[in-house]
């Protein structure tokens, strides 16, 4: 299959701006609660009348600064509770939020708000502060900067008093669907970051199609409100998603500044979501921590079991859904029951205890994983998207989730793969192009498509497996063509491997360079009665080695002899963002990691 297309379940053509749902739930359902906000270490509720208070107060301090209609701000920040209030105050007055993440560097922060013309900025702390202000000499267009834990949301409120409300409802009157909603800078995994111009059509196509189709997702069980804790980060579009989404579909709406497990499953557990959005990360941490578990309990085995049973449930009824299977045998059932209590509930408590969906995006998750947690009773649906799509343009629909792949088009919506294997998307989703660069523009959008860069296949069901990204292949010197994605993702699965980039353009075979999981080492020296080391003797560690070279040998079996990975080197530091080596959302930076590990790389090649 070459190509297919998705009918839409949202009718009509999306009219006003994104704020204008803000202040109609607020005349509708006032007292509904659609935040939850952490202070202090409490969650508290806020109800749509409150936010929509907020929300006019904070637009009107805007426009007493003189910001206005088609303004540029930008933010940059952790994932809070203030970010959402500033994306819906400044769409109230049409200007437009322009994201930066947090961790960016100063030539990054200088490049985004040079080339949005911002006229302010919005910073966390005084470290981002900082930042900004080392060059601010060269944003002639900056006048403004405000930092949050400085109290500048109470400042522009009092700067406001004498705004009157009916000015940022002119203001947000005048806002079109075709109006720019945001500029995105895309990571940057290659050259300079480019600015996605998103519409608030684009992100009211989106959020609407999702929360339609994935209804169960977006609503909860009888006598439950559905809720979901957002820790992706807003500067990136899925995180962005995720709050239009839940405040367009009254979600409750929390915020979490911190991926970490140690930070984000005790916030989980305290606000208990209904559903969350994440990515493979965050489900590969919490089914490591639980196998971590066992295994200090001496319970791996019935652990492994209960996997096993929960992968072979879940596939029998994936099988059923497809209508090539009977379902789960009775004796199959009698064991997952079995585990329900033992493993499967455990897992679900390590998130709240009351998630049954999930959204997974970013990058690809191992059909084994996602199998796991079906069998346990979270339905993780996983999906493919860019920046450019505005978050997904594929994922699996409920009720016939294929894992192992990112699913069908989004309703509306169109994917066709080229010839070459490129896949180029359609529909409302699609950005408007990117800022200030015409060239690269017309390099990527034909005639309302978008060629993607990324590789992959449709099956006879129409369901889309990413297989590489074109500019990531790599080209032995046998002039053998291997896409490193799949290959790298089952290393990394090995509960000791942390990251995994393979290495071997025009060179003679396939190699990799593998960083260690801490939590994973730790854990497996001390079921070993071992003491812990430093990362410098773990790397020569022949027993670690040797089951690192396992990993290895797994992964080889997707793969025929030519394409394998033939040697590695396990490395004593991460890739990290702080050392140019990661984007923000995480993706590997190759060519910047082999520049890094140029001599290690060369090693790999000696005879």
């Amino acid at each position: 299959m070459r190509e297919i297309t998705v009918p839409p379940v949202v009718t009509g053509s999306p009219v006003g701006g994104l704020a204008d749902v803000v202040f109609l739930h607020a005349r509708e359902d006032p007292g509904r609660v659609v935040l939850g906000r952490k202070r202090d270490g409490v969650w508290y509720d806020v109800t749509s009348a409150e936010l929509a208070a907020e929300v006019l107060e904070l637009a009107k301090g805007l426009l007493a600064n003189g910001i206005g209609f088609g303004d540029r701000v930008a933010i940059m920040s952790r994932t809070r509770y203030e970010w959402t209030l500033f994306d819906f105050a400044l769409w109230a007055i049409g200007a437009q939020p322009v994201p930066v993440y947090p961790t960016s560097s100063v030539e990054q922060v200088h490049w985004i708000l040079y080339d949005s013309e911002c006229t302010a900025c919005v910073v966390e702390d005084e470290d981002q502060a900082m930042t900004v202000g080392s060059v601010i000499e060269r944003l002639p267009r900056l006048r403004l900067l405000w930092q949050l834990d400085s109290g500048a949301v109470d400042g522009l409120v009092e700067d406001g008093l004498q705004v009157a409300e009916d000015v940022v409802h002119r203001h947000r009157r005048a806002v079109t669907p075709d109006a720019t909603a945001t500029v995105i800078y895309t990571s940057g995994t290659t050259g300079r970051p480019k600015g996605c111009v998103l519409t608030h059509a684009n992100f009211m196509f989106e959020a609407d199609t999702m929360a339609t189709r994935w209804e169960s997702v977006f609503q909860a069980g009888p006598g439950e409100q559905p809720s979901t804790l957002l820790f992706l980060p807003l500067a990136h579009v899925f995180g962005r998603m995720v709050e239009v989404a839940a405040v367009r579909s009254r979600v409750k709406l929390g915020h979490q500044p911190v991926l970490a497990a140690a930070e984000l499953l005790p916030d989980l557990a305290a606000y208990r979501p209904t559903f969350v959005l994440g990515v493979p990360y965050v489900f590969e941490k919490v089914y490591a921590a639980a196998r971590r578990k066992a295994e200090s309990q001496g319970r791996t085995g019935p652990f492994d079991r209960a996997v096993d049973v929960a992968v072979r449930y879940a596939q029998a009824r994936e099988q059923k859904a497809f209508g090539i299977g009977a379902g789960p045998s009775a004796k199959l059932r009698m064991e997952h029951q079995l585990f329900e209590k033992l493993v499967y509930g455990k897992v679900r408590d390590a998130m709240g205890g009351r998630v049954r969906h999930a959204m997974s995006g970013g990058s690809a998750m191992a059909r084994r994983l996602g199998l796991f947690f079906d069998g346990a009773g979270i339905t993780v649906f996983e999906g493919y998207g860019l920046t450019e799509s505005c978050a997904a343009a594929t994922a699996n629909p409920p009720g016939a989730t294929k894992y192992g792949t990112v699913g069908l088009p989004i309703p509306g919506s169109t994917v066709h793969i080229a010839e070459d294997g490129e896949i180029w998307l359609h529909g409302g989703n699609v950005f408007a192009g990117y800022l200030n660069d015409q060239r690269a523009t017309d390099a990527v959008l034909h005639d309302g498509w978008l060629a993607t860069g990324d590789l992959g296949r449709l099956d006879e069901d129409g369901y889309l497996t990413i297989t590489g990204r074109k500019k990531e292949i790599l080209v032995t010197s046998n002039g053998k063509s291997v896409a490193p994605t799949a290959l790298e993702e089952r290393v990394r699965s090995h509960p000791l491997v942390s990251q995994c980039v393979l290495v071997g353009n025009d060179r003679p075979y396939i190699a990799a360079l593998l960083t260690l999981d801490a939590e994973g080492v730790a854990h497996w020296l001390a079921m070993r009665g071992r003491p812990q080391l430093p990362a410098a003797e773990l790397v020569l560690d022949p027993d670690l080695t040797a089951e690192v070279r396992r990993a290895v040998v797994a992964a080889n079996t997707l793969v025929s002899q030519p394409e394998s990975i033939r040697t590695f080197r396990v490395l004593a530091e991460q890739f990290t963002e702080e050392r140019g080596l990661l984007t923000p959302s995480l993706k590997l930076k190759r060519r910047a990691i082999e520049e890094a590990y140029a001599r290690e790389v060369a090693a790999l090649y000696q005879s």
